[in-house]
């Protein structure tokens, strides 16, 4: 679970994640300065399943992600599930995506999929889902995959397939080394429908990536980068 400033739904989430699921529970907190830290330490104090990972700044949406990535692989777990700490994910679904990832290498959830429950009573942000829409589509061009939402945190991984990525990408770009390199591996890939859920429609992405442009732009660089490295290791 990678967090940064959510201790307003924190507590709640940890307490559905828990019900859902027997797994250890890794929280990457990534330098947050409100809340979150206390309310981790009393939670890690008082339940045995919930191990806290701290960043002592920001660093990134991504590096937790690969911090945690880490954590899966060095403990030699079989299956790491991601879920964001904002209630725009629903534990309820954790076990699904468990059973999926017995079949595929990396599960993903997606709010755009044609059978996403409520698509249409919680519209995404318009200029999200425009590029959203646009990267996937690269993105399927590229890796010949068929998905439908290249962005949604909610995720299960084989970590046999995560112990055989390169990741370094500590931003927001990180998904898009995830699909590039799943493809160049050969990985199996599949899609859950999941609710679209916007709990804070004006969330801020941090890092100059706020305008929608500037983030494309990035997206592509990224794209761009982990194509090169493809092409150079063929």
């Amino acid at each position: 679970m990678p967090l940064y400033n959510e201790a307003a739904t924190l507590a709640e989430v940890l307490d559905e994640v828990r019900r859902h699921t027997a797994a250890r529970i890794v929280v990457v907190n990534d330098g947050s300065t409100d809340g979150s830290a206390a309310i981790l330490a009393a939670a890690e104090a008082r339940l045995a399943d919930v191990h806290v990972l701290t960043h002592a700044v920001n660093e990134g949406y991504g590096q937790s992600l690969i911090d945690g990535f880490r954590y899966a692989v060095d403990g030699e777990f079989d299956i790491a599930v991601t879920i964001d700490c904002d209630r725009q994910h629903e534990p309820r679904l954790i076990p699904e995506f468990l059973a999926a990832a017995r079949r595929f290498d990396i599960v993903s959830g997606s709010r755009y999929h044609p059978e996403a429950p409520g698509a249409q009573d919680d519209p995404a942000p318009p200029d999200r889902q425009r590029l959203n829409e646009e990267i996937t589509r690269i993105v399927n061009e590229l890796t010949g995959f068929r998905l439908t939402d290249a962005w949604c945190g909610f995720k299960a991984y084989r970590v046999t397939g995560l112990a055989r990525m390169r990741l370094d990408e500590p931003s927001y770009g990180l998904p898009l080394q995830v699909w590039l390199q799943a493809a160049r591996l050969g990985l199996t890939v599949a899609e859950i429908p999941v609710p679209r859920i916007y709990k804070n429609p004006e969330r801020r992405f941090w890092g100059g990536l706020d305008d929608p442009q500037a983030r494309r732009t990035y997206y592509l660089t990224i794209i761009d980068r982990e194509v090169s490295r493809w092409r150079t290791s063929s």
